[in-house]
Parts: C-alpha cells; structure tokens; sequence
C-alpha cells in the first residue's frame, strides 16, 4: 500500500541542527496502516486476491512470512522445548566428550554419521545431515585421535564428494545439495595427512587386535572376549572410511592410472561391509525419550537442529536421517556402481559406454581428445572414407576443412548425450526431449557435409561414395535418443493402458524400423570399406595379407535392435487384439480426445526432421488393419502378436552369454508367446476383463495376464 509509510529519501537525512555531526541516519515517520489494511481486506471475499502490477500471484506463491514458524524454517528452533546446543555451548555444558570416549560411543558416532552421509548423498542439504554431527564443526579441538582422524577425513570426504559431483554437472537442485553453508572443509589438510592419520589409528587398533586374539589352546575371559570384538568393530569401520577415501581419489588421477588400484580397494571395502552390519548393535543408540515433530532422537554428539538458522527463509523442512541399516544398504549399492565404473576404461567406443570425461583436462580417460575419440567411434560405425588413411580424401585439404569444421560442432551435444545419462530417469526423459533439437540440427550440417565430401570424392576415386555417412551415425544417435524418450514412459509409469497402442505402433513400425535400416546401411559400408581395402592389397605376394572373412561387428546390436522390434510389434498386435475383443476399452474425456493425448506424447519428436514425426491422422491411416487384412480379428492378432513374440525369444536366445537384460527379454517373450498361444485357442474369449501389463521382470518389456 504505497504512501502509507513516509519517509525521507536516503540521499537527504532528515535531521535538524547540529545533529548532522552525531547522527547521519535517516529518520522515518512510521504511521500504523493495521485499521485501514484491515477495513480493506474485509471486503475481499473468501478465495479472492487482490493483483497489483507489482505483486501477483507468483510473488504471493513465493512470499515469505518472516518469523512465522510455518513459514520460516530458522524458527523451527523455537518450537521445541529444549535448548539446541552447538559446539561451543555443548562443550562447556559437558553435553559431550571430546577425549577418552569409549569403544561404544565412537562406534555410534561413525555409524550416524555415515548414515547422514547416504541422507545427504540422496539430495538433503549438509546442513542439516552431515553437520548436524557438532564434531565436524570444530574437529582439531577434539582430542581422541581416533575422532579426530575420522572427523577430519569425513570433512575430506565430504568435500571431494561435492567437487566431483558438481564438476560431473548431471544433478538438479532436487537432487544433489553441493552448498557447504560456510563450513570449514579441513583444507589445511592434505589428502595424504588426513588418510595418514587413520591409517596410525588403524594400525593402534591392529596392535590391540593382535595382543586381545586367543591363541591355540588358550581361554579367554568374557571381557577379553568382549574388546576383541569391540576393537575389531572399530577397527573395520576405520579401515572402510580411510579406504572408501582413497578409492575416491584414485578415480582422480589423471589417465586412469587409478583405477586398477580402486577396483582392488572397492573388493575390500565389499568384504568389510558384512563386518560393519553386524556390530552396528555395539554403537551406542539415540535415548527413547519424547522428541517435537521437528525434532528426532539422536546420540551425543550430533544435534539436528544446530544448523537451522543457517537455512534460507523457506518452508521447513523436515529431514529425516535414513537408519543406519538402510545407509550400509545405500553405501553397498554406491560401491557396485562404482565397481562397474572401474570396467569403463576397458571399453573403447561410444556406442558401447557413452564415454567418461575426466574434468581436470576435458580428455576422455584422461588421454583422447573428444574429437579424437568419436573420429575413431565413427571409424568403427561406419568407416566413412574421409576417416580412412587409405582413401584419397584423407588427405584432401578441403575435406579435412569440412570435417574439422563439422566435428567442432559434434562435441558439445555429444558431450551432452553423456551428461543425460548421469542424471535420474526423469530428468532423463526431460533431457532426450531437449537434445533432440541439437541432434537434428547437426544432422542437417552432417548431410551438407557428406554431400560435398562425395562430389569431391567421386572426382579422386569414381567408384567409392560419402553418401549418408556421417549423416548416418548421427542418425543412429537421433533414433536412440527417441526411442529412450519414449521407453523412460514406460519405467516411469506414464502412460495409461489405452494410450498403449500408439506408443507401441510408434516403436514398432517407426523408430526400431529406421533403427534396423541405420544399421544395416553402416554394416554394409564396413562391409565395402573392407573390401576395398583386400582388393588393394590384392596382388601382393605376402602371405600374411590373404583376404579373410570378415564377421559384421554390428550383427549383435542389429540382432539386438531386431528382437526390440519384435517385441513391441507383439505387444501393439495383441494390444489391438484386446480393443477388438472388447478387454481394452478407449475412455470418453470431456475435455480430451485421443489426437490431444498423441500430440502430447510426440510433440518433441516433432522437432526432428529425419525420421518425419507422424501426425495423429497419418497414424490413424497408417495403422487402420482393415486398409491391409480386411478379414482382421482378434484371433487373427492374437495370432500375429504370437509370432512376434516367438521371433524375438529366437532372436534374443542366438546370444552367447546373455546379459541380465537379455535373459529377463527371454523370460517375458516365452510368457506372453505362451498367453497370445492361449487366447487363440478361445480362452477367455467371453470374459470382458482387462489384460494386466506387469513390469515385474522387465521396467520397459511386461509379461501380459489375463484375470
């Protein structure tokens, strides 16, 4: 309500006298406005609100209210009954230890506070996970080594965690909080230092292990007993932290030197973790004593709401730190994922892993260039002329121009493609969407490219061609992140039973069968490529150069592409089977329609201009069965989705070794081949019940059930 309040402006005081010399602050001339606001909100009516050009619905969503404990996470603290201590006042209080702290109480402490790790890690802020633990506020006070050590290398920890997550750049706000809200990481410290510290805490442990282990023939008492087990406790926990420290920095060396030495120390750490499990009953436990809403039990040392008036003026937030069950569980399936991480290196093109990048030199495991590294994926694809040493073009100063030029281009949105994969699923689905636009726009350039790349080629060696070579591979990219877009759907359970068969005629006839033709185009020119190369060595006397058979290094995934396709082709005919046989019906929506929802489920697609996005009708026409079987019933599907699914179990069972995908993709074919086989034999023909799609053995491929 402006002009309620008057002031002086800031730049002309409002003072008399000499008061300019003692008082050089403005005055205002406060006027209580509480009346005349409340006769004027009296007349708005319930659900009314009052727009004005500088306060609208969206600063009214996003205010504020100061010092309102349902508004202000800082006031929280207010609310509870007790005094929230922090590390000054509970060391004077005596509330906590900072020296001879037993077995017990360190053991609890590490415990919780990998626990508010994993809780941190899942996307909670530090504030209020990791440094509600008042020991790493000030850990060069404490005067326990043992502590002292682990608070300073969980500091470490904590801090390499955060570089290397924000260099990676795959999280949003939601998912990752990197802000250390001021706190100290124990920079002063060096890497070595700090995993030098443990390391003379582990090996005090190991003495005392050594002195306290029974001997042949020796009986122990139960005290004996008890620290044995109570110091090898201990001990397992402070090797697990100081070698999941080091696993971490070993990923950080440059050229991957590291990584032989952090699968060695991943397969430690996965054999100390049963160890961990099952002494957590030794850690000392939160009191079961009556806590606030805001508040959560807890043991010495930690304080949850130390942290609070650190946090933004927002909602509260009530964080709950995960058991420490469940974080050894988060921390385990941490450690596989890294373990496969570690397999990375051993890979050699993009198509297979995407690739990893190293920050520190933008190199891709730390030796390749990126431009480098996709001329040799692209090589292996495709064998475009230009990338060959023995085509003319190799050396041709215009193409190498064309090329350099185009693969420029070719690095950021590739780059990207592998930041996509970093991220959660939906964040994925959102992402694909995104780059769609980048991929077909270098898609574009990759045709000019090989359009003048050929005409240059056709006059150095009339019988070769540079058609569609580079346009291919990024062809291939374009379809693979189309077809992820529409199966992230599927794994996040976004579609409904009756927008199945577009989505499934999508994949089916449009997007596995562009993939499949890609492939065979790029098998084929290998296969030319490496024919050419024989019939120039043709001739020579050396009998090492004989022509050998070549086996097509693209059969796998066309094989892998042609079973994808059978499967929804399965799925789409059995799926219009049930809408002829009345068990799927088509719901009527007020204010929505069928083309509405396509439209919706396509629309980024539409960005793209190869493959041709397929409008609502042309679906409608190209789908109608009666246009091509007039004689078309549910039998006769039911009948044509059994092939189907016979043909990709074929398929699927040509692989030697099967992957863990492939042998689930085995399971549900042989189950759905087996139910389309029963209802061509009549069997529930009567009932009117909905088939069960269930995404219990595969999130993209569910095994069909009739009720």
């Amino acid at each position: 309500m402006e002009g309620d309040v008057k002031t002086q402006p800031a730049s002309v005081p409002c003072v008399k006298g000499n008061d300019m010399k003692n008082d050089n602050k403005p005055r205002y001339d406060w006027a209580d406005v509480t009346e005349e606001f409340m006769t004027s909100a009296s007349e708005l009516q319930m659900g009314e609100l009052l727009h004005d050009t500088g306060f609208g619905l969206f600063e009214a969503m996003s205010a504020i209210e100061m010092m309102d404990p349902k508004m202000d996470a800082g006031m929280m603290c207010n609310q509870i009954q007790r005094k929230v201590l922090t590390f000054d006042l509970a060391l004077e209080s005596g509330a906590f230890k900072i020296k001879d702290l037993s077995i017990p109480e360190l053991i609890g402490i590490m415990d919780t506070s990998l626990a508010c790790l994993a809780t941190w890690l899942e996307g909670h802020s530090l504030a209020q996970t990791v440094f509600t633990n008042l020991y790493l506020h000030n850990p060069y006070v404490v005067e326990d080594r043992c502590l002292k050590a682990f608070s300073i290398l969980m500091l470490k920890l904590v801090d390499h965690i955060r570089d290397k997550v924000n260099r990676a750049g795959v999280f949003e706000e939601e998912d990752f909080q990197s802000m250390t809200y001021g706190f100290k990481m124990a920079a002063d410290v060096t890497d070595v230092r700090a995993t030098g510290m443990m390391k003379e805490v582990e090996d005090d442990l190991n003495r005392i292990l050594k002195m306290t282990r029974s001997k042949v023939g020796e009986e122990r008492d139960e005290q004996t007993e008890q620290e044995h087990e109570r110091t090898n406790a201990l001990f397992s926990r402070v090797k697990f932290i100081r070698l999941f420290f080091t696993t971490l920095l070993s990923f950080s060396k440059e050229k991957c030197e590291g990584i032989p030495q952090a699968q060695k120390l991943i397969g430690q750490l996965l054999e100390l973790l049963p160890t961990i499990r099952d002494t957590i009953c030794m850690g000392i436990q939160p009191d079961n004593k009556q806590v606030g809403k805001n508040d959560y039990p807890t043991i010495m040392g930690f304080e949850p709401l130390v942290n609070q008036r650190l946090l933004p003026p927002t909602f509260p937030r009530y964080t709950v730190i995960r058991s420490r069950d469940d974080a050894l569980i988060h921390i385990e399936g941490l450690l596989y994922r890294l373990q496969i991480v570690t397999t990375v290196p051993e890979l050699t093109t993009f198509h297979i892993i995407m690739l990893t990048l190293l920050p520190l030199n933008k190199r891709v495991f730390g030796v390749h260039t990126m431009v480098d590294f996709l001329k040799d994926t692209i090589r292996n694809f495709i064998a475009p002329p230009v990338l060959s040493q023995k085509s003319a073009l190799y050396n041709n100063s215009q193409a190498k121009q064309y090329v350099d030029a185009w693969f420029v281009q070719v690095v950021r949105p590739f780059t990207s493609l592998v930041q996509i994969t970093g991220h959660n699923r939906a964040r994925q689905r959102d992402k694909w969407a995104h780059i769609l636009e980048d991929l077909s726009a270098l898609q574009e350039e990759a045709d000019k490219v090989d359009a003048c790349l050929h005409q240059i080629l056709t006059k150095l060696e009339p019988n070769r061609q540079h058609i569609a070579c580079l346009g291919n591979w990024v062809l291939y990219h374009t379809l693979q992140a189309m077809i992820n877009y529409l199966l992230a759907g599927f794994e996040l359970e976004l579609y409904a039973n009756y927008e199945y068969h577009y989505v499934y005629w999508y994949l089916y006839e449009m997007l596995y069968s562009w993939l499949i033709n890609t492939l065979h185009r790029a098998d084929n020119f290998l296969l030319e490529n490496e024919t050419m190369a024989d019939s120039q060595q043709k001739g020579r006397s050396n009998k090492k150069n004989k022509k050998r058979k070549r086996i097509k290094t693209l059969n796998k995934e066309i094989t892998l592409a042609q079973a994808g396709q059978q499967m929804f082709g399965g799925y789409y005919k059995a799926v219009m089977g049930f809408r002829m046989d009345g068990k799927m019906h088509q719901p009527e929506f007020q204010f929505d329609n069928e083309e509405v929802r396509y439209s919706h489920r396509f629309q980024p697609f539409t960005s793209v201009s190869t493959p041709p996005y397929i409008h609502y009708a042309q679906y409608k026409d190209m789908s109608d069965m009666k246009r091509y079987e007039p004689d078309a019933t549910a039998v006769n599907l039911y009948g044509a989705s059994c092939k189907c699914f016979h043909q990709a179990k074929v398929l699927l069972e040509s692989f030697q070794n099967p992957s863990d995908e492939v042998q689930a993709m085995i399971k549900v074919a042989k189950v759905n081949f087996v139910v389309m086989k029963i209802l061509m034999g009549g069997h529930k023909q009567d009932s009117t019940d909905p088939p069960i799609f269930d995404f219990t053995i595969h999130p993209v491929y569910p095994t069909i059930k009739m009720v």
